[in-house]
């Protein structure tokens, strides 16, 4: 039996510190989905509970399920269940939260459409999915440098997964990570949108690693809503 979990290693704190991207991040897509406060939130694959626990600070109710209890050090507003959705079910019933969100999850399974159909189970109808999850697309030369990626997916496959298990008012795009991509100053985002493709474009692959504006500027995200 190994010592150490996969987030243990993988996201071993002095390794990958804490930063304020998780704070950002869940202010961005409360507001591009009107989430409210209040409402039942469940994160699949939590984690640390970084992201949670931002979700937890907007007023939410947060509910966490991961393969490990370690969220439970860092996000002690929010309920963590130790749950192998591989294999089990999630452990709450039918029509039981608003929203479902996860954040590089579904790329870790064999069989990611277990995951959708437990997510859909869960969700109140009229409920929403929230996923993001790598771009295939743009990064395929770096996808299984993490050893426990198992499917990558195009705007066409996490489009269909979300149809075939029922999901309404799908929604697919690509998406940075560069908050200063987010910006409401018209100029500001786009202005910076125009040198991070620029970025994308020329600047060599055996770079990308050596800063986080070269890394999101070529590692693209897919982030995915719909509605039950």
């Amino acid at each position: 039996m190994p010592d150490k979990s996969y987030i243990d290693v993988v996201y071993e704190a002095n390794k990958k510190p804490f930063t304020s991207y998780p704070k950002k991040l869940i202010k961005l897509l409360a507001k591009k989905y009107s989430l409210k406060k209040g409402s039942k939130i469940l994160e699949m694959g939590c984690g640390r509970g970084e992201f949670l626990n931002e979700f937890t600070k907007l007023g939410m109710n947060g509910f966490g399920i991961d393969l490990s209890n370690f969220a439970e050090n860092f996000c002690e507003n929010a309920e963590i269940k130790v749950v192998d959705i591989s294999r089990d079910s999630i452990p709450y019933p039918d029509n039981s939260f608003d929203v479902v969100f996860s954040k590089s999850f579904i790329e870790h399974f064999y069989y990611p459409e277990k995951v959708f159909e437990e997510a859909y189970r869960i969700l109140k109808p009229s409920g929403i999915l929230i996923n993001l999850t790598p771009e295939w697309k743009y990064i395929y030369s770096s996808f299984y440098d993490d050893y426990t990626h198992r499917t990558p997916f195009t705007k066409k496959s996490l489009e269909d997964i979300h149809h075939v298990v029922g999901f309404k008012n799908v929604k697919v795009q690509s998406f940075k990570q560069l908050p200063i991509l987010w910006s409401d100053n018209f100029i500001i985002k786009n202005t910076f949108s125009v040198l991070s493709e620029i970025t994308r474009i020329l600047v060599p692959e055996n770079f990308r690693m050596t800063n986080k504006w070269f890394r999101f500027s070529k590692e693209l995200m897919l982030l995915s809503s719909a509605i039950k």
